[in-house]
């Protein structure tokens, strides 16, 4: 059983002390669960990532190449991902980055240095700020989808399928 969500998407994140615009594309992202026992017993599902993406900076030429691996269907682990981060025209990277996108990540630097780059369940948890929804354009996500989130709410599947179309 398998699920395959893709969306071609684009993001954009502003620094705004420096005024940097990062684009980057997202993974795909895989609803799983896989029988063991000769097919007898079903897994707990889970929610995976996979595929390649990218972090480009226009202004200062900083790059990244970023890879969400999927779990082998035999052994491995989940949510595994590897990184490479580029100075401006350099073609090998300054940074490695290994480990979990939702546990801990490990740098490896071309001076040889290894560290800690990030641990995210030591992260805290932020809530996230949003417009009003009757201040959001057509196509922001909250006004886009809010028919569906509301007939999902009510768990009329019919009506959120048709609002979804």
């Amino acid at each position: 059983f398998q699920i395959y969500f893709y969306f071609s998407l684009t993001g954009c994140v502003t620094c705004l002390d420096h005024d940097e615009h990062y684009i980057l594309t997202f993974p795909n992202g895989y609803g799983r669960q896989v029988n063991a026992l000769n097919w007898s017993i079903l897994t707990v599902p889970w929610i995976e990532l996979g595929g390649e993406c990218s972090i480009n900076c226009s202004k200062t030429g900083y790059n990244a190449s970023i890879v969400f691996h999927t779990k082998p269907f035999y052994g491995g682990k989940k949510h595994r991902i590897t990184a490479e981060i580029f100075s401006p025209n350099d073609k090998k990277p300054f940074c490695s980055i290994e480990g979990e996108w939702n546990g801990v990540m490990y740098a490896k630097y071309s001076t040889g240095e290894n560290a800690v780059f990030i641990d995210t369940k030591k992260m805290p948890t932020i809530k996230k700020k949003v417009r009003k929804l009757e201040d959001q354009d057509d196509f922001e996500s909250r006004c886009l989808w809010k028919d569906v989130t509301y007939n999902l709410k009510i768990r009329d599947i019919d009506a959120a399928t048709a609002a979804k179309h």
